[in-house]
């Protein structure tokens, strides 16, 4: 059963680094494509085989260059599947995002996303040919589509940095919400959501918006957690929607 959670510890999908939002996306993608999810395991598996023997190369001083070619091969035609998902789903997902963002700050921010990614410049074998000097020397491997990620942005701006913390909750409940809908549409109903303690340094009017969209325009079942029972039912009582609190 398709279940959506927001934590504080979520936060970290915008202040981390690139991996918290590749495993978001591939999170995503791999409940709505079977053989995404294969193709995903496939180029990890031959990733690390890769860089094992990047690393054979500097200790034996041998360079096996007709295997590193094989590897080369599988990990394109693998790498290559991911990207082409990936850059055909942010182009209707990003928007979904911006759209929630607006809905939940009710605000006029200048807020962008982007799918940034190596191979939107050349192709996978490209890249693991212009670089496989840089490779050996660094022994691992330095391009694809392992180092892709989403720019967010304020004003032009890295959004980490620019960004209160309200507007960081509200880009994250967006990016989780976008989530949501995606799922339900691919399902066809909506999958259980679960908000863990997310009200905290968010101000009044957010927490009213978010409130409404999971509660009033979100036909799936909610579980709220939150250190101020007052103020939540506040909130809900003022939306007028059936809740029990425990």
């Amino acid at each position: 059963y398709p279940c959506v959670v927001i934590a504080p510890d979520d936060s970290e999908l915008i202040t981390g680094d690139s991996k918290e939002r590749r495993t978001f996306m591939d999170a995503l993608l791999s409940q709505l494509d079977d053989e995404y999810l294969r193709q995903l395991i496939t180029y990890k598996k031959v990733l690390d085989q890769r860089n094992s023997l990047l690393k054979s190369f500097a200790e034996t001083g041998k360079n096996n260059i007709a295997l590193l070619e094989v590897l080369d091969d599988q990990l394109a035609k693998a790498g290559t599947y991911v990207f082409e998902k990936r850059k055909s789903f942010m182009v209707s997902f990003l928007p979904v995002v911006k759209r929630l963002y607006q809905d939940i700050s009710r605000q006029a921010e200048d807020v962008k996303l982007f799918y940034e990614s190596e191979m939107l410049q050349a192709t996978m074998a490209e890249l693991l040919n212009i670089n496989r000097q840089k490779d050996s020397y660094a022994q691992r491997t330095t391009s694809g589509i392992h180092r892709d990620d989403l720019d967010l942005q304020l004003a032009g701006q890295p959004f980490k940095s620019m960004a209160s913390q309200g507007q960081r909750k509200s880009l994250l409940f967006a990016l989780k919400l976008a989530e949501m809908e995606i799922l339900k549409k691919e399902k066809g109903f909506a999958p259980l959501l679960m908000l863990d303690d997310v009200f905290e340094k968010l101000d009044e009017e957010r927490a009213n918006n978010l409130l409404h969209k999971v509660c009033v325009e979100n036909d799936g079942q909610v579980f709220i957690t939150d250190t101020n029972g007052e103020r939540l039912s506040s909130h809900l009582e003022q939306l007028k929607v059936k809740y029990q609190l425990i």
